[in-house]
């Protein structure tokens, strides 16, 4: 399959200051001294760098900006970055004069006391962050003195996730200011080899880019470098200022011709699986789209033009549905169809006609698809070989009908019974995200934010690209028994074609001689059996690339890998379950120094006697991730998300008990 713009590492870049004055033109009409070019305000970015390293889909980012005080006077200069929202931040210092201040992560309610004490001294002021559709912000304020220099860098790390047969590293290059020394660097090694790596840019031409960029991949290893001159930062033909600002993009794959691939180090394993060539299983799918008023004019009609465009790529071996809901329920037929070009026609001018009307009647409409399924399943209405999904689309929150969430999600879970995923799509910040993630999760499934710009339309199409080919269902990977320890997710409903399976986990002994893995599942036409067997030793010669390979990176891929699938275990679960799941997050949160939704990073310099405080965190999907000092704010947020720092700040916080924390996570889409 293409690659798709959803993104595996979703990097932006804003190394701007936050300054206030005179004009540089005014400054010299007054006589001022010359000024380097590229200086807002006396103050110069002489310097920016992204550099990433990325071994085994494991990235590992460091962002670091210079800057340099040129005024007569202290001013204040910010440092800002948009992250990627499957990202944790593992490191944050500030050097001032070549004294460097370093960060330290604790949990987020020892961070929350340190904040209260900064702030009882009158010393610190606010921070707010936000998710935005891919990315979420950090910034970070300090004051520096005439002549000074200060240094900002960050360090984060993330797995990256195969969408649509690519990895892709998405940059989002935005100085605000001519930069002398501007330069991204991306690091790949792959033990599988590279088979494809390539990049591009939205806000320079072709013929720019190629004198700035130089890419190359050999074997197991690529290089990305991206160096343009002040000349080439002029010369953006999309950037209204004449700075640099747009999409940096870098997109690869690896090489496949075994199914699976295994790599071992110091006593953690990471297992790799996206099998190829394999026939697609056929798909029951049900529609369930809400037509309440309030989905009346754009949303309706990005609604249906994505529903068109997904009827075009549909297969004629697939089942399918449309269920529409307001205050009552309409269905399209009262089963299932197959996908034959007569009922395809019949379907589009259905869709043609959807007109929005009344209230929104949510646990109706999903309970009358599953049933569709489920009755068509048992009558053997659909082929023997094929797999049920359901994927609805929603605008805001049940108001007729059953309208307690808690009941809905249990009417839907009992109705399901885990025999296929819930995908749920929420359209806009007017609804309950959390309880659609919920409800998503605990049946196997996902919840993603639709966001309503004038692209809404691909992205509803482009969630269904990710879900239309099934290559296997019910999916096993098992290991010889008492080999392996705390072993990450082994067992998934569906594998799609062009997205991948990762499993990790420790090993019983370290000193074993041999590795075994089997992954099983059901193929359209058969059950598959897939065996990945690997001598240690060879293993060890395989992983010596050490310009490549950071630390301990498959122990890191393991915990970062654990952390993100405990997180989502604790949305569903309650009482000590809910608490053991906190606990264990925790720990290994701070065990491996990242910045979790129960974490959070703490720099703190010394200034005056008095010390002041700065703290990175995490903020949700679903908006309710706000500190108590700011508290007051509203839950849901804007698509486009504004960031606000003066000085140093506190954190967005979650409540402070770890049940209450465990409740309000967001899972990170």
């Amino acid at each position: 399959m293409a690659s798709a713009r959803w993104p595996c590492l979703i990097l932006a870049l804003l190394s701007g200051v936050a300054v206030s004055g005179f004009p540089r033109r005014l400054g010299r009409l007054l006589g001022k001294r010359s000024l380097p070019e590229g200086v807002v305000d006396g103050i110069e970015v002489y310097g920016t760098k992204v550099h990433c390293k990325v071994t085994s889909r494991f990235a590992h980012n460091v962002i670091t900006t210079r800057a340099v005080n040129h005024a007569d006077t202290a001013k204040e200069v910010s440092f800002n970055v948009e992250l990627p929202k499957t990202a944790f931040i593992t490191n944050f210092t500030l050097t001032i004069d070549g004294v460097t201040y370093p960060g330290n992560v604790k949990e987020k309610e020892v961070a929350k006391k340190q904040y209260e004490k900064a702030v009882s001294q009158g010393k610190t002021a606010g921070l707010v962050k936000a998710s935005g559709r891919k990315l979420e912000k950090f910034t970070v304020s300090v004051n520096v003195a005439a002549g000074s220099k200060v240094t900002f860098e960050l360090t984060y790390e993330e797995l990256l996730k195969r969408h649509k047969g690519k990895y892709e590293m998405y940059l989002k290059v935005q100085p605000k200011q001519l930069v002398k020394h501007f330069e991204i660097t991306a690091d790949i090694f792959e033990p599988q080899g590279i088979s494809t790596l390539d990049a591009e840019a939205s806000f320079i031409t072709n013929d720019l880019l190629s004198s700035a960029l130089t890419k190359s991949f050999s074997g197991k290893k690529g290089h990305v470098s991206f160096k343009p001159s002040l000349d080439q930062q002029r010369s953006c033909p999309t950037c209204t200022d004449s700075l640099l600002k747009g999409d940096f993009i870098i997109t690869y794959d690896v090489n496949r011709e075994s199914p699976a691939n295994v790599q071992i180090v110091n006593g953690y394993f990471v297992h790799f699986f996206a099998p190829q060539g394999l026939p697609v299983v056929p798909k029951n799918v049900v529609f369930v789209i809400d037509v309440s008023g309030s989905m009346h004019g754009r949303k309706m009609e990005q609604t249906k033009d994505a529903l068109l465009k997904i009827l075009e790529d549909v297969k004629e071996d697939d089942y399918l549905n449309f269920i529409l809901f307001s205050g009552g329920v309409t269905t399209w037929k009262d089963t299932l169809v197959q996908a034959t070009p007569e009922n395809i026609q019949e379907a589009r001018k259905f869709v043609m006609n959807i007109r929005d009307q009344g209230m929104t009647n949510i646990n109706d409409a999903l309970l009358k698809g599953i049933s569709m399924l489920n009755k068509a399943r048992e009558e053997y209405r659909v082929l023997e070989r094929s797999t049920s999904i359901v994927i609805m689309l929603t605008d805001g929150d049940a108001n007729v009908g059953e309208s307690r969430p808690e009941k809905i999600q249990e009417n839907v879970r009992n109705a399901i019974g885990g025999k296929f995923p819930l995908y749920n799509l929420g359209f806009g910040n007017n609804l309950n995200y959390n309880f659609l993630e919920r409800m998503a999760l605990e049946n196997h499934g996902l919840a993603r934010r639709i966001y309503e710009d004038s692209d809404a339309n691909v992205q509803l199409q482009g969630f269904y690209e990710e879900v239309a080919n099934p290559l296997l269902t019910d999916v096993e990977v098992e290991y010889p028994e008492n080999a392996i320890l705390d072993l990450t997710q082994n067992s998934y409903q569906h594998f799609y074609d062009g997205s991948e399976i990762v499993v990790a986990g420790r090993l019983a002994d370290e000193d074993m001689n041999s590795f075994k893995a089997d992954v099983k599942g059901h193929g359209a036409i058969n059950d598959l059996t897939f065996t990945e067997e690997l001598d240690m030793k060879e293993m060890e010669k395989a992983l010596k690339e050490r310009d490549y390979i950071f630390g301990n990176y498959i122990e890191r891929l393991w915990a970062y890998l654990t952390i993100e699938q405990l997180l989502e275990k604790c949305k569903n679960a309650h009482g000590e379950e809910k608490e053991n799941l906190t606990a264990q997050t925790l720990d290994l949160s701070l065990k491996y120094h990242f910045v979790t939704p129960l974490t959070s990073m703490v720099v703190t310099k010394p200034e005056d006697n008095e010390n002041k405080t700065a703290i990175a965190d995490k903020p949700g999907e679903g908006g309710h991730s706000f500190s108590d000092p700011l508290h007051g704010l509203p839950d849901q947020l804007p698509a486009s998300p504004d960031t606000l720092l003066r000085g140093w700040g506190p954190p967005l916080h979650h409540p402070s008990s770890r049940e209450g924390r465990c409740h309000l996570l967001q899972h990170r889409r």
